[in-house]
Order: structure tokens, then C-alpha cells, then sequence
């Protein structure tokens, strides 16, 4: 199953992993592997000294 965001719940415990990615990432997808999902995402690392954000593609 691909991970999905659930409705806010402040008693839930557990299942945050993608709130937390969306949170910190500039973006992401999801690809379904025969085996299991990658979730590459692309997070900033540093500000640049021009103001631009650097990131990494992670994957």
C-alpha cells in the first residue's frame, strides 16, 4: 500500500513519516517497487549566499 497523508488528529499516535516528509521537503514523489515503495525527495540543505535554496535530490 502507498503511504497517504490522514486528516489531522493531535490523539494519534504513530503515522506521521509523511507529514513529517511534506513537511521538510520542497518535493517528493512515490513509486510502487515489486517489492515495497521509493519515495525520492528533494529537501534543502543550505541557503545559498545569493538567497537561493540548495537542495539534494535524495533517492
Amino acid at each position: 500500500m502507498l503511504p497517504a497523508v490522514l486528516a489531522a488528529d493531535p490523539n494519534r499516535v504513530g503515522q506521521h513519516g509523511l507529514e513529517i516528509v511534506m513537511a521538510v521537503c520542497r518535493r517528493f514523489a512515490i513509486h510502487r517497487k515489486p517489492v515495497g515503495k521509493r519515495l525520492p525527495a528533494a529537501i534543502v540543505l543550505a541557503d545559498d549566499p545569493s538567497g537561493d535554496a540548495a537542495g539534494r535530490l535524495m533517492g
